[in-house]
């Protein structure tokens, strides 16, 4: 079986294509990535019948791939522990080369934002660490360059490390110094692996992974919620406040514990969504809020030993430049680089968003469920088949859709606040994991709340007769009369409603518990759906 997507357009659909193979996408040049072959401007997912494969299976598998480049030519890279073979084409070196071997762990890799977010540190810091005197202009231009490319995704290829790896980041802090020392001596003329341009003293000067770590999944962080999730946001939130105009004409029977209550608008119930949107893209800004001070600058443990005291404010304020986010250096290092208090709040806020999503979808789904022997009291659009034996029928799958998002969301906000507790001392040790668990959840959250808007929460139309039909049918109406005949006649009034069938109307005007035209007045369900009436118990 051999599929292809030709023609992938626009970075979104790169990111959600990355998302749902597992994968990362090089815009640039053909690599293979375990038995995915990505090519320039297009994607082939090929794969053929096989036995089960195993955990083992598919470790062993990752080793092997990773271990033979597609030239099987090798260059001897040395570090302080001694000689490794790396791939002779790799950018990458010998650091990233031992993480490979050292953390076959999953098909996990850190997230493309995060990529990107350090190779806008490691621009910014060349330029920086050049006006303060401490590089030389030619090493810093090509740092610069090479970083660049790091930044637009032309050299993601070159970062194979395994989320679950050391748990400050250092794998992926070196795996990028050396992309871009090689990237960089190549640009001077030199060949990879010389360290023409070294990767620790050149392209890590005046930097620590303990704090450029941390620094990058802020930053990340931060811009993929501006560029993305707060969008995607505003437009479901337009969406929905429209629906509440729409619907404001349109009255039904409100529920509480799933039982019939008092009638409400359509348009009200709406609002209520809208508001919880709203109120989501200002949760989003707080998290931004707590992600905007940074750990560059504190070095290892936060004294800043080996850094330059205005390295970091000047670092962030080329960055917030680049990014339209603000950021700026941390007030206490110690707190910053020891714990992450910021990313398990910043995940808290997205879970929160999550629940409200989830609150949405599944009213959504539950109001237009039937459409003969549910609710129905909206029409939900369309968009595929949803049985394979039921002929005809047709599910709410982008509600369906954003629910499991919910609970995605939900569980990596477990991870993350599991991750937030393991500063021990001086350090947090559980980096990676807590940037990509946020980061999937600020892309899932974006993407799916988009694609609610377009697909489901835009094409919704209201069923006024059937809305109409069951306010007339509840036996919550009797709720209108308590103020005027009491609470226990009002309660009498329902039960024998009920039992005989017949509505609360009906059985009024039988029992004669008040003239027919204040009887109307005060089941007029309109009236219902305004403050103000008679005094007396609403009901709850």
């Amino acid at each position: 079986m051999h599929m292809k997507l030709s023609a992938i357009k626009g970075e979104g659909s790169r990111r959600l294509l990355a998302f749902i193979t597992g994968i990362r996408i090089d815009r640039e040049v053909g690599t293979i990535h375990n038995r995915y072959l990505v090519e320039a401007g297009c994607l082939s997912l090929s794969w053929r019948p096989q036995r089960v494969r195993t955990l083992t299976d598919e470790v062993d598998s990752m080793k092997n791939v990773q271990k033979k480049p597609e030239t099987g030519a090798t260059r001897i890279e040395r570090d302080t522990m001694g000689e490794l073979a790396v791939p002779a084409n790799a950018y990458y070196g010998v650091q990233t080369a031992r993480a490979i071997e050292n953390f076959p762990i999953s098909p996990l890799r850190m997230p493309r934002s995060v990529i990107r977010a350090m190779g806008m540190i490691k621009r910014a810091a060349a330029s920086v660490n050049h006006s303060l005197g401490l590089l030389d202009k030619k090493l810093a231009d090509a740092i610069k360059q090479a970083a660049t490319e790091v930044i637009d995704g032309k050299l993601d290829a070159e970062f194979p490390v395994d989320i679950f790896q050391t748990g400050s980041g250092t794998s992926t802090n070196m795996n990028t110094n050396e992309v871009i020392s090689n990237r960089a001596t190549e640009l001077l003329g030199g060949p990879r692996g010389s360290k023409l341009v070294h990767p620790n003293d050149h392209v890590n000067l005046g930097q620590s992974s303990n704090d450029v770590i941390p620094t990058a999944i802020h930053i990340a962080a931060s811009e993929t919620i501006q560029q993305q999730l707060i969008p995607s946001l505003t437009r479901l939130h337009k969406n929905l406040e429209r629906k509440a105009k729409e619907f404001d004409k349109v009255v039904k029977i409100g529920r509480t514990h799933l039982q019939d209550a008092t009638p409400v608008r359509l348009g009200q119930e709406f609002g209520g969504y809208a508001r919880q949107i709203e109120l989501g893209i200002a949760r989003m800004k707080r998290a931004q809020d707590a992600l905007g001070e940074v750990a560059l600058g504190g070095t290892a443990v936060g004294t800043g030993l080996n850094c330059h005291p205005d390295f970091s404010s000047k670092v962030m304020t080329i960055i917030s430049k680049g990014t339209g986010c603000l950021f700026k250096e941390a007030a206490n290092h110690f707190e910053a680089q020891s714990t992450q208090d910021s990313l398990v709040e910043a995940s808290g806020e997205l879970r929160t968003l999550a629940v409200s999503l989830m609150k949405i979808a599944n009213d959504v789904r539950w109001l237009g469920s039937g459409p003969r022997c549910g609710l129905g009291e909206i029409s939900l659009p369309e968009t595929q088949p949803g049985s394979s034996i039921m002929p005809g029928k047709v599910n709410p799958v982008i509600a369906e859709s954003v629910t499991m998002v919910c609970a995605q969301v939900i569980g990596n906000d477990v991870t993350v606040t599991v991750g937030g507790q393991a500063g021990n001392f001086e350090l947090i040790v559980m980096l990676p994991v807590m940037a990509y668990n946020l980061l999937q959840s600020i892309e899932l959250l974006a993407t799916a709340s988009n694609n609610f808007a377009a697909k489901c929460i835009e094409g919704i139309k209201a069923n006024e007769a059937r809305c109409n039909s069951l306010i007339e049918e509840s036996l919550a109406m009797c709720t209108a009369l308590a103020p005027e005949i009491g609470y226990e006649a009002a309660a009498k009034l329902a039960k024998d409603a009920y039992k005989s069938g017949k509505t609360v109307r009906a059985m009024a005007r039988e029992q004669r518990v008040l003239p027919e035209k204040r009887l109307n007045e005060l089941l007029d369900p309109w009236r219902m759906t305004e403050p103000g009436g008679p005094v007396g118990s609403a009901g709850g």
